[in-house]
């Protein structure tokens, strides 16, 4: 294992020999997830490819200088996001890159209203709380700094379409909770003068557990999609993160693909 100044590089598994991981032990975006963003990354452009083994946990702690929770949290949230299996007698695999499509940067709120399908909204929970480390690493901030936590379930006719969760920087906006109710975040944000301008997000589905399908009216193990993003203003501070789930029996992403010339 070598290591030059905050970078530390893998130097002993044959399918990591051509990833350079740099970890930054300074930063206060958490190590699990600089190594889970690095993996996820050469995954996705095919530096590590399908079929590949990374080795267990203690083998890639040990090359990589890291703790072993902090390997094995890097892991699990790519195991949970269907880019890597676990096999015993075998280690951790690479299974498949994971597809990624941008989508327009709208709310749903915005969206559901100019189809009108008259939107209602019902807030769950607004309350501020020390951010953990995803959202922390999302945002741009110390884990533990303040965040405002919002949880709401969106409705058309009558019918839970989506739950959403977001979480914003406690001294972005004022959140009031009726307001909330009676409009969409985003229009909020850019009332408050925010303006939005890219977001990264990522798009994928998943079965529902009990508790999501008692909310959304669905029964458990139904399919919903899932979306994650982060939103960013025109001077690139990141403002908002969200990770939402939808009904997949009442809503659809819609793409518009190009062929490249």
């Amino acid at each position: 294992m070598a290591k030059t100044g905050g970078t530390t590089r893998s130097a002993s598994a044959p399918a990591l020999d051509s990833v350079d991981f740099a970890l930054d032990r300074g930063s206060p975006v958490p190590l699990y997830y600089q190594l889970a963003q690095q993996l996820e990354s050469a995954i996705e452009h095919g530096v590590l490819a399908p079929g590949n083994l990374l080795g267990n946990e203690i083998d890639l702690s040990t090359r990589l200088g890291l703790s072993r929770p902090t390997v094995r949290q890097a892991i699990q949230s790519l195991v949970d996001k269907g880019l890597l299996v676990r096999r015993r007698g075998v280690g951790t695999q690479v299974v498949h890159s994971q597809v990624k499509r941008p989508l327009e940067l709208s709310s749903l709120y915005d969206d559901l209203e100019a189809a009108g399908q008259g939107p209602t909204t019902r807030v769950v929970r607004n309350e501020r709380e020390a951010a953990r480390s995803e959202v922390a690493a999302a945002l741009g901030i110390a884990e533990g700094a303040e965040v405002v936590a919002l949880e709401r379930l969106r409705s058309t006719h009558g019918q839970p379409m989506a739950y959403l969760c977001n979480y914003l920087p406690a001294t972005l906006l004022d959140l009031d909770t009726a307001r909330l109710e009676a409009t969409g975040l985003y229009r909020m944000m850019r009332t408050a003068g925010i303006t939005l301008h890219s977001a990264r997000q990522t798009v994928g589905a998943r079965s529902a557990a009990p508790e999501e399908a008692a909310r959304l009216d669905e029964r458990p193990g139904a399919a919903l999609l899932t979306m994650e993003r982060t939103a960013y203003d025109d001077t690139g501070r990141a403002v908002e993160f969200g990770t939402h789930v939808y009904r997949a029996s009442r809503y659809a992403f819609d793409f518009r693909l190009l062929v490249r010339p």
